[in-house]
């Protein structure tokens, strides 16, 4: 089969005209408040299962969940976006993610949170990979660069300020009440995109490419392979703390207030790092910013076990959000900028459903790790396959430099 051909990093053949700042500006903050409230849930479904007596394994089990949808259905999520357009899987995700909240709000129970996860993860990934391709589809290869990077913030300000916001709501109104706000904010966003459809571009109908065997064919791209992979990895490493980090805070007195504030360095972290990505990139290129940030990730978690005080736990969560903070928007831009011509939605999925398989397995095998040893045993664990994974990826790079 002949080799694919890939677009060029200075053009888009389905590129929008640049964009009115305003306008992108608009669509980052509508999609902030959906990611914020999505990535708030799993922290609220986390401590929530804390409190009704669920164990660690079963914790692991609800994470799991979140990555199944997206898992089965990432691809053919981007196969819609490249050939459907971006309004309509934008508009239903977010409508799917609200409705995946409120069900906690009616009905109570850990199977509930099970049913719950499901949905959201399901609506996530028509709404994410949706957003991705809109976003990257305005301008050329340097606006590109701009314009995920300005996401990847906007996903960090969410990182930033949810966590802290579900901690004080759980202190003060409790985790049911919490489960309904959450859900309101990403009705609001849900309505806004509907009233703005006039004013934000979509992107349109694409022709199906001429050559196309699936993913095999994409997987057997070495380079976009190794991207693929390598982004697994780092948002494993982000899930895993997301959950584990509650668990372990709750393990040592913290309270959920206390929780969300160290969990929010991260995000503190990740916004800070990811001003400094299209610098960093242009300054050392795209491989090495990658394996330097997975490497310090690595380095971090082998040190949160034998840390029990908060200002360490901020200094520690700090420092792994400048690790894992690039990996994100990094691997988004390394993966449309090496995707075949008119694949960039199916290139996206693909990485999306190898993100979530991560989603799938990891969760439920450190769940057993943490049911056995607990949850200090996750972080040394997770450490171990950052560091495997860094030297994994430099050795890769390292190969595709001597060809």
């Amino acid at each position: 089969m002949p080799a694919l051909e890939y677009r060029a990093l200075t053009c888009c053949p389905r590129a929008f005209p640049t964009a009115d700042s305003s306008v992108i500006y608009l669509i980052l903050f509508l999609g902030l408040l959906s990611w914020m409230s999505y990535m708030s849930s799993r922290v609220l479904m986390s401590l929530y299962a804390i409190e009704s007596g669920a164990s660690a394994a079963a914790i692991g089990l609800l994470i799991a969940l979140y990555g199944l949808g997206p898992l089965l259905l990432s691809v053919y999520a981007g196969k819609v976006s490249d050939r459907y357009g971006s309004y309509w899987p934008i508009v239903l995700g977010s409508a799917g993610i609200a409705l995946g909240l409120v069900i906690p709000y009616f009905v109570a129970g850990i199977e509930v949170l099970y049913l719950s996860a499901l949905v959201m993860g399901v609506a996530l990934v028509f709404l994410n990979i949706a957003l991705q391709h809109l976003v990257a589809s305005f301008g050329g290869a340097e606006e590109r660069t701009r314009n995920v990077s300005l996401q990847s913030l906007a996903i960090a300000l969410g990182g930033l300020i949810g966590p802290l916001l579900v901690g004080v709501s759980i202190d003060h109104r409790g985790h049911v009440p919490t489960f309904l706000y959450l859900a309101l904010i990403v009705a609001v966003s849900c309505a806004a995109w509907v009233v703005c459809r006039r004013v934000i571009p979509h992107s349109q109908r694409a022709a199906r490419p001429k050559e196309g065997g699936g993913v095999r064919e994409l997987l057997a791209q070495p380079d976009l392979r190794r991207v693929i992979l390598i982004s697994g990895l780092v948002v494993a490493g982000i899930d895993l703390y997301t959950f584990y980090m509650p668990i372990y805070g709750h393990s040592i007195g913290l309270s959920a207030t206390m929780i969300g504030v160290v969990l929010g360095a991260l995000a503190a972290a990740t916004f800070v790092v990811r001003t400094l990505l299209p610098m960093l990139v242009r300054r050392w290129g795209e491989d090495p910013v990658m394996t330097v940030s997975v490497l310090l990730a690595g380095m971090t978690f082998l040190l949160f076990p034998f840390v029990q005080n908060v200002g360490g736990l901020l200094l520690l969560s700090f420092a792994l959000g400048l690790g894992l903070g690039i990996g994100q928007p990094l691997s988004v831009i390394m993966t449309y900028n090496r995707s075949p011509q008119g694949r960039a939605g199916e290139a996206l999925g693909l990485r999306f459903s190898v993100v979530n398989l991560t989603h799938m397995v990891i969760p439920l095998a450190f769940g057993s790790v943490g049911s056995a040893f607990g949850a200090a045993s996750v972080f040394l664990a997770n450490s171990v396959l950052m560091l495997i994974g860094s030297y994994a990826h430099h050795r890769g790079a390292v190969r595709r430099t001597n060809e």
